[in-house]
């Protein structure tokens, strides 16, 4: 006897695969050591923070469609190890002449990813020690990225309100040429993010200019060391959690940058 009709509509429907299945939409954020981030967005756009070029780190090659530099400094400053460039903005520009530093001001929309920037010091002197740094704030997937370049002091309440608020922070805590551990404790408590806390430019083995993470870890109840591993995949739609997750991400040394399809 031939099924009805509607009956074979019902298995056909239900041979399909579940929406219900597919993972949920995420960005990763990937560390690449120092300050050298890429996040991708949940929609495969990717933001490259601060290439460098530093031999301990294996000088890692990944694309980006948009370069950020938050200062002129070496260890922050080499788009040129990136395979795809995409658009590169300057946190902070030097003049032809190389004598003379300001900040760009950058608050740009690519792709429907905002990036801008907050104007900073990289050291408790005005920048008289050295310079000027710039804090990018990245606007994506319904989430905000704050990463603060090498910052040198604690926020005024104006620069708090400059930043906004933070989904996930990449922050620097090695002292010594950014904040210590302790002071980027109180930048956190200041910026208050959601979500993730990232600690950034400390020493590791074979780069051990900088102190380590520790001063700054020991100021947190938790910490989940995630150092077998260089990335931080981050739900779009998860409720924020009560307070944010402190991640100590470990780094790999790039490969060949991978060809876009």
């Amino acid at each position: 006897m031939p099924r009805p009709a509607a009956l074979l509509v019902v298995v056909a429907l239900l041979a399909l695969p579940s929406a219900a299945q597919e993972p949920p939409p995420a960005a990763t954020l990937r560390w690449y050591g120092q300050s050298f981030f890429q996040l991708e967005t949940a929609g495969k756009h990717l933001v490259v923070i601060d290439p460098h070029a530093i031999p301990a780190f294996g000088t890692p090659r990944v694309n980006a469609d948009i370069c950020l530099v938050s200062h002129p400094h070496n260890d922050h400053a080499q788009p040129e190890v990136l395979g795809e460039k995409g658009r590169i903005f300057l946190g902070v520009t030097t003049s032809p002449d190389g004598k003379k530093t300001d900040w760009a001001r950058v608050d740009e929309k690519v792709k429907g990813t905002r990036v801008r920037t907050v104007a900073t010091y990289h050291d408790t002197a005005m920048g008289l020690t050295r310079g000027k740094n710039a804090i990018w704030v990245v606007e994506a997937d319904g989430l905000v990225f704050c990463h603060l370049g090498d910052l040198g002091h604690e926020l005024s309440p104006d620069l708090v309100k400059a930043v906004g608020p933070v989904d996930v922070l990449m922050i620097p805590v090695g002292g010594i040429f950014t904040i210590n551990g302790e002071q980027a404790k109180r930048v956190v408590d200041q910026l208050r993010p959601k979500r993730f806390v990232v600690p950034m430019h400390y020493g590791v083995p074979g780069f051990d200019d900088l102190a380590g993470p520790d001063e700054f870890l020991g100021e947190f109840k938790t910490v989940r060391r995630m150092t077998d591993t260089n990335e931080l995949v981050i739900p779009v739609d998860a409720k924020a959690p009560e307070a944010p997750d402190v991640v100590l991400l470990g780094w790999k040394k790039g490969e060949a940058a991978p060809k876009k399809k």
